[in-house]
């Protein structure tokens, strides 16, 4: 199961990487017997110094490319397997250029297969060898008429040109790419855009069966879990940077606010009207509270009991900010709440700042007859 999340999350960053470059096309189909290819990228207008930012995947992305992402190691049939998607595309490119009775001088692609790991065996079995004048170490290419290369991304050198590589890695090496991507600019383009996609990795990750997580799974989660805060800190230190006070705290609460907006839509497919009237308040916690809060969430599962205990968590956080000494009575407070009308609701957590202890537990602290 978690093997699908991944292929998603490659694709999808790898769609928003190169889609400054050129077209690329998600889940392509080839003739013959349908073949799905992972990621068909066309260069478009050259934009050197974006290529120049992306390192070896821009340098991957000089010319026409298939590319195949694996989560785990590729063997040899699922290696078969991406060079028949090669060889059936190109004979369809060919007899297209046929029809248009136009010579086939378009750009052949060229295969990139992307393997956490690749053994000596696998290598040698296809005949890859590595280019190092041209190519970093981890690059192995097949004889030239194949036109098709492995990535082994374990022996990539972990530099900043392979970054965008090594984060489609596995285990240490994925790891250790996130904490490099956390280094970045908090403003850096790149950097946001992963940040959102590993966000929703996560949330996938635990979306169904936790307890059925692998330790190199959790070790991920676990891997991602404080860029949450780092995101964050980052909204504060822009307005600080500026000089405002003011500013600084109501671009935090922003912030945290589209945080936990996005996060629950990614996470529930949207936000129910109860869930959207907590968001404002919640927006208020420090950014300890807030990661802790995130976290929790981020431990449900995405179906409807999920969503119920999400909303919970929510309004038992908003209680706490406002009410001191609700322990007690908190299980009930929250029942109440939640069982107030939509209007009511919302009425009511606008007057939360305003109500003392006392009123608040006369009013949510009862048991219902």
């Amino acid at each position: 199961m978690t093997r699908f999340i991944h292929d998603r999350f490659a694709k999808e960053l790898l769609e928003e990487l190169l889609s400054p470059l050129g077209t690329v096309n998600i889940g392509r189909d080839v003739t013959s017997e349908v073949r799905e290819i992972d990621v068909y990228f066309t260069p478009g207008l050259a934009i050197p110094e974006y290529s120049e930012t992306l390192g070896l995947l821009g340098q991957m992305a000089s010319k026409t490319a298939i590319i195949e992402p694996f989560r785990n190691l590729a063997n040899v049939g699922e290696v078969i397997s991406c060079i028949v998607k090669l060889w059936d595309l190109r004979g369809e490119l060919g007899r297209g250029a046929r029809r248009k009775n136009a010579p086939y001088d378009a750009e052949l692609p060229r295969l990139w297969i992307l393997t956490p790991t690749a053994s000596k065996a696998l290598l040698e079995g296809f005949g890859a060898i590595p280019n190092p004048e041209n190519w970093v170490d981890g690059i192995y290419f097949l004889p030239e008429h194949w036109q098709s290369a492995i990535v082994a991304i374990h022996q990539l050198p972990e530099t900043p040109e392979t970054l965008w590589l090594r984060i489609l890695g596995k285990g240490g090496v994925q790891q250790r790419a996130i904490a490099q991507l956390s280094a970045l600019a908090t403003d850096d383009p790149l950097r946001i855009i992963a940040l959102e996609l590993l966000y929703r990795l996560q949330s996938n990750l635990v979306a169904d069966t936790p307890q059925e997580l692998e330790p190199e799974e959790r070790e991920l989660i676990m891997a991602i879990a404080p860029l949450f805060r780092e995101q964050i800190q980052a909204a504060e230190q822009r307005a600080r940077a500026k000089g405002l006070e003011q500013g600084l705290e109501r671009g935090r609460q922003e912030q945290q606010r589209l945080i936990l907006e996005n996060f629950l839509r990614v996470r529930f497919g949207e936000s129910s009207p109860k869930m959207t009237a907590f968001l404002s308040p919640i927006s208020k916690l420090s950014a300890a509270e807030f990661t802790v809060l995130l976290l929790a969430i981020s431990m449900l599962t995405v179906d409807q009991s999920g969503r119920e205990q999400a909303v919970k968590l929510l309004a038992e956080s908003v209680l706490k900010m406002f009410v001191t000494n609700l322990q007690d009575i908190l299980p009930q407070a929250v029942t109440n709440l939640l069982a107030l009308s939509l209007a009511e609701l919302t009425l009511f957590v606008e007057q939360l700042p305003h109500l003392s202890d006392a009123e608040l537990t006369e009013r949510l602290g009862k048991i219902p007859d």
